[in-house]
């Protein structure tokens, strides 16, 4: 009777523990890194970090910035100063990679004379584009009316802290990629152990069978940019052993910023949402922020493909663009399994990310 009584004591005890354990797993938060070409001020780069700092679940670790839709130190400035009207100033930026692996503005309009324009080349376009692009200056800066970012950028390395987070937290860093690759394939070639170290991938890219889309749709829309501007480091990040990787691609273009949505954050009245109205491009979809959101909540995914995927190297006319193939026809050149989106819950993806716009930072 006396052995029955300690051994039931013992295991209502182990119960009470596990419980008290599952509960503080449970409660701890996920721990990301986003790394971006932060364009600003406004705009689907900026309005990703919406649904991340909103979530109680997210925990971010810091941004690491990279060239891309525009140069990286200018985006530094405009990543921070929206983090200024979010009350969020100390939260770290890292600045990233100023130049792709080897593509270069020469290469890329060489490319545009044998295979057609390009829309949309980012940091490459043509200086008669709208928003007075710069290709030929990578530190140009933006002026700002009402003054400079409170905070500056980190004098550490995007890629040594990437490295340095993996390290510091194995197998618990989920890592939201929505700009070209080029800080990740760093980190992939200074620490082979980086990619396997980390949670899981999940990137913003690998739009499929959009050919005809660029004729019937819009070509911006359906141009893989994320990946044709900086191939060779898509393809090193693609074919690292990555516990998982996501890709949120051709499914990213469903969903728009409209004026009703602009009305919607509009109408949260926060500081954060007045500032996202405020800069917000009506037309363009919310490509950066399905990503964002499918971090904090992955059930909006409503079907996926897992399929081998790699990025195409040479300089011709599918240069930069995502290939995939089943387990057959693969061709074992380090190809790893990826998770591609094929359809989202569209509309509680837009409700998800107007109500982020609530968000308030806590007082200090």
């Amino acid at each position: 009777m006396k052995s029955s009584f300690f051994r039931g004591l013992c295991m209502a005890g182990a119960a009470v523990i596990i419980s008290s354990t599952t509960q503080a797993l449970a409660a701890d938060p996920m721990l990301v890194i986003e790394d971006n070409d932060f364009l600003g001020p406004g705009g689907s780069n900026i309005q990703s970090v919406l649904p991340l700092i909103a979530s109680p679940k997210i925990k971010i670790l810091g941004f690491t910035v990279v060239t891309g839709d525009g140069w990286r130190d200018e985006e530094s400035l405009y990543l921070l100063k929206f983090l200024d009207a979010a009350g969020l100033a100390d939260l770290p930026v890292y600045p990233g990679a100023v130049f792709p692996l080897v593509n270069t503005h020469k290469r890329m309009v060489a490319w545009e004379q044998l295979y057609g324009k390009l829309i949309w080349k980012g940091a490459f376009n043509d200086t008669s584009k709208e928003g007075t692009p710069h290709p030929d200056d990578p530190w140009k800066l933006p002026s700002f009316p009402d003054g400079p970012p409170k905070g500056k950028p980190s004098s550490e390395s995007a890629v040594n802290f990437l490295i340095e987070q993996v390290h510091k937290y194995p197998h618990q860093v989920t890592i939201l990629e929505a700009g070209p690759m080029t800080n990740l394939a760093l980190a992939i070639r200074q620490d082979p152990d980086f990619a396997g170290l980390a949670k899981e991938l999940i990137f913003m890219g690998a739009i499929f069978d959009a050919n005809l889309l660029t004729v019937t749709n819009d070509a911006d829309f359906n141009t893989d940019f994320n990946l044709i501007f900086d191939p060779e480091a898509a393809h090193i990040a693609l074919t690292a052993p990555w516990a998982k990787i996501t890709a949120v691609g051709t499914v990213s273009n469903g969903a728009m910023m409209t004026a009703n949505v602009v009305d919607r954050l509009n109408a949260k009245k926060t500081p954060v949402a007045r500032y996202l109205a405020a800069h917000a491009v009506v037309g363009l979809p919310l490509w950066d922020e399905l990503a964002s959101q499918i971090l904090v909540d992955p059930s909006l995914v409503t079907s996926e493909v897992v399929a081998n995927m790699d990025v195409e190297l040479e300089h011709g006319f599918t240069y930069g663009q995502a290939h995939v193939w089943p387990d057959e026809v693969t061709p074992h050149q380090g190809e790893r399994k990826v998770h591609i989106v094929m359809s989202v819950d569209e509309k509680r993806f837009v409700d998800e990310f107007i109500k982020s716009a609530e968000f308030v930072a806590p007082a200090k």
